[in-house]
């Protein structure tokens, strides 16, 4: 059993997700980063990112002092048996990732270790990035004379942004890339609770955990694809994707999840590490045709988007007002990494279009990642702010609030009643019965206005 407190370098989305769940286990915990300002906003309790229940748990673990919050890399190694390295690897130019700040900790490591350490990887790194670690801690180990006892450990995770505390308590999986049977025994302690409540824990060397996460997240990824080329498709033979993915889904050999038709994945995680995976394999002669194949249709849904759009409105969209619910790349989340919006938005624009556009938590983020575009956004109080004088109104994130719209308001406020559901929150019957044209994705054809007419005399005289 250990005996010492938990280092995490890197107090960003992993880090820190992962340095208050784990404290809030009973373990105790030292968060450190090279940002000063970052250290003394958490030291006063306040996240630097929106993350449902994570405000509540770091005020209840900075109250009972499990975790600390520091700048000094080299006490909280030293303070430390077990350190977990938590640090970003943002993809280069070529989408390969970037593991400059792991092997920085590496370094850390055997310049300031002064006994038995485990140094455990929770970063997404290249396959083989384990093996890297343990040579840069040795050869520091070297350049002191020094021969003190290491391991290195890849224990990815598998959070998701807007449920992340609860996918850390919650596990699937608990993936240990390990082949020393001491450290097997110390991080099977640190995620007691878990251990104890039957969490299945998979055991394997350093390479197949690293290959894990990679595969998990591309495979989720390629069925994401999947679906949205099905619902380009759809449309073509007027089909309706959704009842395609819930049959598919009743099938046990496929599952239901992640089989929803939108404008593509997005975020920090399925895009970088899809373009990741895929340079690995280029590196080693293996062409994985089948994700590549996902990476291009995800950026073709994009644009299929703003084809859906333009082909209702016009090619040009000069004088056009455009209401948009939604910013970030998913709900509960303010991250607009490679959100679908970050590419809609701009194209629109280019076409002429002006956006009004709101989204619970990403405003700030969303107007800084848009900065260039600022002239032609303007950013609204809420999602009815949103349409007033808007021609069309386009849903690009699924937030819980805009799943209840007052659609009669919308009728009224929206100069156009124009729907794109980019989402397929709304079933079709219910919006143009208020007289609004729906337009979704994959789904058959859209009804004529007469249709769409009578439709709502019919709901009238039927009082619903």
């Amino acid at each position: 059993m250990y005996k010492n407190k938990i280092s995490i370098m890197g107090t960003g989305y992993v880090g820190l997700v992962g340095g208050v769940c784990l404290a809030d286990f009973g373990n105790t915990i030292i968060n450190v980063d090279i940002d000063e300002e970052k250290i003394e906003q958490l030291k006063r309790g306040e996240v630097p990112i929106y993350e449902q229940g994570l405000q509540e748990l770091l005020e209840r673990n900075l109250r009972d002092d499990r975790i600390t919050f520091t700048t000094d890399t080299a006490g909280a190694i030293e303070e430390s048996e077990v350190i977990f390295i938590a640090v970003g690897t943002p993809p280069d130019e070529n989408g390969r990732a970037d593991i400059t700040n792991v092997l920085k900790v590496a370094r850390s490591v055997g310049q300031n270790m002064d006994g038995f350490r485990i140094v455990v990887n929770k970063s997404t790194v290249p396959i083989g990035t384990g093996r890297q670690v343990a040579e840069v801690i040795q050869q520091e180990l070297d350049k002191r004379g020094e021969e003190f006892d290491f391991d290195v450990v890849s224990n990815p995770e598998f959070l998701r942004e807007g449920k992340a505390v609860h996918d850390f308590t919650h596990p699937d999986r608990v993936v240990i890339g390990t082949e020393n049977e001491r450290s097997r025994d110390i991080l099977t302690e640190i995620y007691r609770p878990l251990y104890l409540n039957d969490v299945p824990f998979v055991f394997t060397n350093l390479e197949t955990a690293e290959t894990i996460k990679y595969a998990s997240n591309a495979f989720l990824a390629s069925k994401i694809s999947f679906i949205n080329e099905m619902s380009r498709l759809c449309e073509k033979v007027n089909a309706n994707v959704q009842t395609v993915a819930r049959a598919m889904g009743m099938d046990g050999r496929i599952g239901d999840k992640f089989l929803h038709a939108g404008p593509g994945y997005g975020g920090s995680c399925f895009p970088k590490d899809t373009r990741a995976i895929v340079n690995i394999a280029d590196d080693v002669g293996i062409d994985l045709k089948v994700i590549r194949a996902g990476i291009e249709a995800n950026e073709r849904q994009k644009h299929h988007m703003v084809a859906k759009i333009t082909r209702e409105l016009g090619e040009d969209l000069s004088g056009k007002t455009l209401g948009v619910l939604g910013l970030s790349f998913k709900p509960e989340t303010d991250d607009m990494r490679e959100s679908p919006a970050l590419t809609i938005l701009p194209e629109l624009i280019s076409r002429g279009a002006a956006i009004r556009a709101f989204d619970p938590e990403a405003i700030t983020t969303a107007a800084d990642s848009l900065k260039e575009h600022e002239k032609d956004i303007i950013y609204c109080a809420n999602e009815y702010d949103v349409m007033k004088n808007s021609d069309a109104l386009v849903l690009i994130t699924e937030w819980n609030q805009f799943r209840r719209l007052n659609l009669e308001r919308v009728y009224q406020l929206l100069s156009e009643p124009i729907f794109f559901d980019l989402r397929n929150v709304y079933h079709r019957d219910e919006v143009e019965r208020h007289n609004i044209k729906y337009i979704g994705v994959g789904l058959p054809s859209t009804r004529s206005r007469e249709e769409m007419e009578k439709l709502m005399t019919e709901a009238q005289a039927s009082g619903s």
